[in-house]
């Protein structure tokens, strides 16, 4: 296994990276309550950071780049990740509907994915990670290995939508649902859910501590709350709960199919894409977030995709 090279979701030019690295590596020496499993990581992003820069490039927030649908023809079969583009029937605070966390939290969960593993992903003529949007009655929908979607509290799914998502579920397909705070979020979303795979035929799930998905590759202990980078400064780190009382627990949950293939994971009451995405914006919060938010995204998208 080689070592992670790129902190490639560093927003920032290489002077503010160099600055970053060396805050970081400062919190890492004085950070005498850090478990050793944390520092380790920690230790792993940081480690390359200026080699992701060239081999990547410098990326804006959110890439620098419009809406990429995609295409009739793919540039290669290299992994990528397909964001859902779907319509929002109701706000949520601090929401962004479909749009949230993306491109940023996908590419450079991509990023880190091919500095740890072996895996190639599909980029760009500039060496950018290719991540695509697609609706869910998009025919490329079905040649997506692994589709994420953001605060989808707020999603309404109309028929035609759910008849196509479940058919690309049943097939193999897999979808991640994160970053949705609170009850009237989780009604939301279970209601409209149910029109794609039926409570009743497939329930939804916790996933227990013990289950594979937890030791894919790093020995995570547990679903990590992650707050958005803004609520994170607001309170100083010192609060993970975007909801209060309404959203102290974290929920991490499946639906299967009849083989027990986890087909969707839902992180509820959690940001864990934050912890991608923002990496590069504060010291602080990646030394708090990232670490876990990294060590349980690669988990996740391993085991899904071998699986």
């Amino acid at each position: 296994m080689r070592a992670v090279l790129g902190l490639g979701a560093l927003s920032l030019r290489m002077g503010r990276g160099r600055l970053l690295l060396r805050h970081v590596q400062d919190g890492l020496r004085s950070s005498v309550g850090a478990s050793r499993w944390g520092m380790a990581v920690a230790a792993l992003l940081i480690l390359g950071s200026v080699a992701a820069f060239a081999q990547f490039g410098v990326f804006g927030r959110g890439g620098g780049r419009g809406v990429r649908f995609a295409p009739a023809e793919w540039p290669d079969r290299n992994f990528t990740v397909c964001r859902i583009m779907y319509t929002s029937v109701r706000s949520e605070p601090n929401g962004g509907g479909w749009r949230t966390d993306y491109p940023g939290g996908e590419t450079n969960l991509m990023i880190r994915l091919s500095e740890l593993t072996k895996t190639s992903i599909s980029v760009d003529g500039g060496k950018r990670p290719n991540v695509w949007v697609v609706r869910m009655t998009d025919p490329a929908l079905f040649d997506c290995p692994y589709t994420v979607a953001s605060d989808v509290g707020t999603i309404g799914i109309t028929p035609p939508e759910a008849e196509q998502l479940r058919t690309y579920l049943l097939k193999g397909g897999f979808l991640w649902v994160d970053d949705f705070w609170g009850t009237p979020a989780w009604e939301q979303w279970s209601r409209e859910f149910s029109k794609v795979l039926p409570p009743a035929e497939y329930p939804i799930e916790d996933i227990p501590l013990g289950d594979p998905i937890y030791h894919a590759l790093f020995e995570v202990k547990k679903a990590p709350q992650i707050t958005n980078i803004q609520f994170w400064r607001a309170v100083g780190g010192r609060e993970t709960s975007e909801r209060g009382s309404d959203s102290r627990d974290v929920h991490f949950r499946t639906i299967r199919d009849k083989s027990h293939r986890m087909m969707v994971v839902m992180t509820h009451n959690s940001d864990v894409a934050d912890s991608w995405e923002r990496e590069g914006e504060d010291a602080g919060f990646f030394y708090q977030y990232s670490p876990d938010g990294y060590a349980f995204g690669i988990n996740v998208l391993l085991y899904a995709m071998s699986h």
